[in-house]
C-alpha cells in the first residue's frame, strides 16, 4: 500500500510536472493504449527517461499495474537504487545472464501478466546510442509464446535520448514523441515475431519526422 502511494506521489509531484512543463510530450494514437492488463508495451530504449515517459501515459490509478522490466544487475546494484527502482518505479527485475540450472529468468514477468499487469519491455535489452535502435533480444518473444492471448503493443519513442542521453547526468529539455502501434499477438515463431515487432516500431518512427529546424 505504501509503495503504491509513493509511486503515485512521485508521478504527481515530480515526473508528470516535468513532462508537462520542461519536456513536452506528444502522444500519437493515444487511443491504442491499453486500459487494462494483461498487456505488454514494447518500446525502443535510449534513456532512463523512457520508463517514466511510458508510465506517464497511464492514469494514476493504474500505476501499481504498470511494471517496467529492468536489468537486476543495474537497478539492484546497491540498496538505495534498489529501493527507488522497486518502490518508486515498480520494476520487475530480470537477471540478464542466468544459467538454465538457476531457474526461469522470466518467471516474475509471467506471474505479473497472470495477475493482469501491463509490462513495459525494451527488447534491445539496454540503452543504445541516442535516437539509434539496436538489435532486439528474444525475451519478449518468449513471453508472447507463453502468453499467446496477451497483446503486445509496439511503441516508438523519439527525443528521450537527447533529453537525457546514456551516460549523462544533466537533463536537457527536449520535445518527446510517443507513437503507439496496433497490438500484435503471438505468431508461432520467435524469430519472425521479433523481426515483425522491430519493423513495426521502425515504421512508427515515420510519424515523428519533423522539419530540419526542430
Amino acid at each position: 500500500m505504501m509503495s503504491s502511494l509513493l509511486k503515485v506521489m512521485f508521478q504527481c509531484l515530480f515526473f508528470r510536472p516535468l513532462v508537462l512543463i520542461l519536456i513536452g510530450l506528444n502522444v500519437r494514437f493515444r487511443e491504442r493504449i491499453p486500459d487494462r492488463g494483461p498487456a505488454i508495451i514494447a518500446a525502443n530504449h535510449n534513456s532512463h527517461l523512457d520508463s517514466f515517459i511510458l508510465q506517464s501515459l497511464f492514469p494514476l490509478q493504474m500505476m501499481n499495474k504498470v511494471r517496467p522490466v529492468a536489468a537486476a544487475d543495474y537497478f539492484l546494484r546497491n540498496k538505495w537504487i534498489a529501493w527507488f527502482s522497486l518502490k518508486i518505479i515498480g520494476i520487475i527485475p530480470v537477471h540478464r545472464k542466468v544459467r538454465h540450472s538457476e531457474g526461469d529468468p522470466l518467471s516474475a514477468c509471467s506471474e505479473a501478466l497472470e495477475a493482469g499487469d501491463i509490462l513495459i519491455i525494451f527488447p534491445e535489452g539496454s540503452r543504445g546510442e541516442a535516437e539509434m535502435m539496436d538489435e532486439f533480444k528474444t525475451g519478449v518473444a518468449h513471453l508472447a509464446q507463453r502468453h499467446p492471448e496477451v497483446p503486445v503493443y509496439p511503441l516508438f519513442l523519439h527525443g528521450c535520448g537527447k533529453a537525457l542521453p546514456r551516460g549523462e547526468a544533466i537533463f536537457v529539455p527536449f520535445f518527446v514523441d510517443a507513437v503507439v502501434g496496433q497490438p500484435m499477438t503471438w505468431s508461432g515463431d520467435r524469430t519472425e515475431f521479433v523481426a515483425k515487432l522491430k519493423r513495426e516500431i521502425e515504421n512508427l518512427a515515420d510519424h515523428c519526422k519533423r522539419p530540419a529546424w526542430d
